[in-house]
């Protein structure tokens, strides 16, 4: 910042972008952390709060107040698993295996 004024190029990732019906990542909101619409809830807190084993529906009534609907959830989850696994592509798709399978291999 230079005499008030930011000098910084605006880059096209400056801008919002909807990443699905209920998520957006949005440099204006959480420093462009995919967020809920409407909310400042991250995406990674509820996605922390199913992993932990907490239901959906303790997680959108209780814990975030009925701010996010149900299938904001679920949005998040079909979301997550396209980035992990990648999106169209069920090769990536394998069985765990079990801890004693672990140790025998």
């Amino acid at each position: 910042m230079k005499n008030g004024k930011n000098h910084a190029p605006h880059r096209a990732a400056d801008k919002r972008v909807e990443l699905g019906r209920h998520i957006v990542a949005d440099p204006e909101i959480c420093h462009g952390k995919p967020t809920f619409k409407g909310t400042r809830i991250m995406v990674w807190q509820v996605l922390d709060d199913v992993a932990d084993g907490r239901s959906w529906d303790f997680v959108c009534n209780t814990r975030w107040g009925g701010r996010i609907p149900l299938a904001a959830v679920a949005e998040a989850v079909r979301l997550a698993e396209e980035a992990w696994l990648g999106a169209n592509d069920g090769s990536a798709r394998r069985p765990l295996k079990r801890i004693s399978e672990m140790a025998v291999a």
